[in-house]
């Protein structure tokens, strides 16, 4: 059984958690799937992507079950190597950081339950559009366990660090108002495929040397100190003016139609 799709359309990705009988749970197969997905997307002319899953919800964590097999093994030599993102992520790790290095917009479309790893994966993306019904959930603890697929990375960029640990400690659901107001998601949609998909056209049709150079630079923030930073801003900035699609979006605003580029 298929456990990711994805499709292009007009320079947009769309990149389907397709296990709906199990509300997208991720078990060993979609996690490899996931993956593969995100290598593809990231070596495509595709502009901007929409993360979604099929069915009740978006992810409702991983299947426990799935991984019985594990059992008995000595959790360090499956955990600690690192075999993914060139040395830098484990598997698990992956899923979700796999996104963040994707070179252009990711915007993750959630509703209904969007747990555990899910949850993670969600927090890859550069934007969350989120269904007012959605729950959102660290829920490892629930298992005895900490979150171990790049929320440690992903997560204090977005909350404060008491909003993390109270989620982190206790593994409670919270609802969509309540992770709006904690920074952890974008904007509410009552569809928010529908949105990601309108926001990915708009951002499609902006000059993808830009959005690139963008995406990149406000990584680059996050991880450097002040002088560091406006250095690269300086250099970024060189590398796109008098470029084919700088030049392109110029003649396009003289000539009061939209930008086309090669």
């Amino acid at each position: 059984m298929t456990r990711v799709s994805v499709t292009y359309d007009a320079h947009v990705a769309h990149v389907e958690l397709t296990r709906p009988d199990k509300r997208n749970a991720m078990d060993s197969d979609m996690i490899d799937a996931i993956i593969v997905a995100g290598l593809e997307v990231s070596a495509s002319d595709a502009r901007a992507v929409v993360l979604s899953g099929a069915g009740e919800g978006f992810c409702a964590g991983l299947d426990v079950a799935s991984f019985a097999s594990m059992a008995g093994k000595d959790p360090y030599e499956l955990i600690m190597p690192r075999s993914h993102g060139e040395g830098t992520t484990n598997r698990w790790q992956e899923v979700a950081m796999v996104w963040d290095r994707c070179p252009i917009p990711v915007i993750a479309a959630l509703h209904g339950t969007v747990f555990g790893a899910g949850f993670q994966l969600a927090m890859g993306a550069d934007i969350r559009f989120c269904a007012p019904s959605a729950k959102l959930s660290i829920m490892e603890m629930k298992w005895g366990l900490i979150p171990d697929m790049g929320g440690m990375v992903l997560l204090p960029r977005l909350a404060r660090e008491d909003v993390i640990k109270r989620m982190t400690y206790t593994a409670t659901p919270i609802t969509a108002d309540q992770a709006l107001n904690w920074g952890l998601v974008t904007e509410l949609a009552d569809d928010p495929v529908a949105a990601a998909k309108e926001l990915a056209g708009e951002i499609a049709g902006k000059s993808p040397s830009a959005v690139r150079a963008a995406k990149a630079l406000v990584s680059y923030a996050y991880a450097n100190v002040a002088d560091e930073v406006l250095v690269e801003e300086s250099r970024a900035q060189a590398s796109l003016v008098g470029g084919a699609d700088q030049m392109e979006v110029i003649a396009a605003q003289m000539q009061g139609r939209p930008a086309v580029f090669k």
